[in-house]
């Protein structure tokens, strides 16, 4: 009888898989959300069918651009996105936006809620938006946005933008997955008031002074001024590029061409060079090995034995009746033993 149960319980997963990777392929965009959500998901038994549904999507992925927007709230960003992105549906582009917002530490969601400020291009039928909590994750994007962007590639979006949280975390990991790191500035202030360390400065492949209108021209033109400095200091890129820097107006739509142009520029001098491609291998080993931490992680502290040792053990540190490394030794070995 339990065997019937299983075999049923497989055949009803095989077909909902099944299910969610012809929604995917076919861009019906209420299933791609579903298929996100399942993706997302932290259950188990979710991330077993999630992966079932990576490898089925994998192979069909389209040939598209990923690009990485920063900066921190109010430069900019959402406005910035939804008129620029306007160009690349123009330029008969698909595009995708996946927006993470800083995570509730009550309820671990959105708190921004980015589709509500992106309305014109949300409604456009050629373009998908998702907003995601950042989980608490390090580097400004969500624990899932690599898998995300398989399924969106799978769906047949061809520009992927992905606006990161902007709160003065290490942006290192989204520059680890995109092809072209957009970083975004304001005019008339100084990076200490921005909230930007120079590490995600030495990352940007261009810099755009947004807010670039009114009586923030001039500023905005001594600020990329600065920029442009400011740049020739760092190291060269491996990639051979020469970072570029741009003022512009996203609310007066002013300035976001030259910056297209501009990614256009870098896309089709690293495709060349061969870099492009070494650039998405080495994403992908960079995914394997966040995969793998991630798993082990989680695994470690799900496990039962670890589970009862953690709270006794973490008693004894507190009490300083034992030191943080012993502790954590003890418990590795636990772990080891299993």
């Amino acid at each position: 009888m339990k065997s019937k149960e299983n075999s049923s319980e497989k055949k009803n997963d095989s077909d909902f898989i099944e299910s969610l990777t012809k929604g995917v392929l076919s861009n019906n965009t209420s299933i791609l959300g579903k298929a996100i959500t399942l993706v997302e998901s932290e259950r188990r038994e979710h991330q077993k069918l999630a992966n079932t549904l990576l490898e089925k999507c994998i192979t069909h992925r389209a040939d598209s651009i990923r690009i990485g927007v920063t900066g921190v709230p109010g430069v900019g960003k959402s406005t910035f996105i939804e008129a620029f992105g306007k160009l690349f549906i123009n330029d008969g582009k698909k595009l995708a936006v996946l927006t993470v917002d800083p995570s509730s530490s009550m309820t671990k969601g959105s708190i921004l809620g980015d589709k509500t400020r992106m309305e014109a291009l949300s409604k456009n039928p050629n373009a998908f938006i998702r907003p995601s909590a950042s989980g608490g994750s390090l580097g400004g994007v969500a624990r899932k946005t690599q898998e995300t962007i398989i399924l969106l590639e799978a769906a047949g979006y061809d520009t992927i933008i992905i606006e990161t949280v902007g709160v003065g975390q290490s942006e290192t990991a989204v520059r680890e997955m995109v092809d072209f790191f957009l970083l975004l500035k304001l005019p008339g202030a100084g990076d200490e008031l921005q909230g930007i360390k120079r590490g995600v400065m030495e990352m940007a492949d261009a810099i755009a002074i947004n807010k670039a209108d009114g009586d923030n021209i001039k500023s905005a033109e001594l600020a990329a001024t600065e920029f442009k400095r400011a740049l020739h200091l760092f190291a060269p890129k491996a990639s051979g590029w020469t970072p570029e820097v741009f003022t512009c107006s996203a609310l007066k739509n002013k300035g976001l061409k030259e910056i297209l142009s501009c990614i256009k520029n870098y896309v089709a001098q690293n495709r060349e060079s061969g870099f492009f491609e070494r650039a998405r291998q080495h994403q992908n080993k960079n995914w394997f090995k966040r995969h793998l931490e991630n798993s082990l992680l989680k695994d470690f502290h799900e496990n039962p034995e670890i589970s009862n040792s953690l709270e006794q053990l973490e008693n004894q540190v507190v009490k300083g009746e034992i030191t943080p490394f012993m502790a954590a030794e003890r418990l590795l070995k636990t772990y080891r033993d299993i």
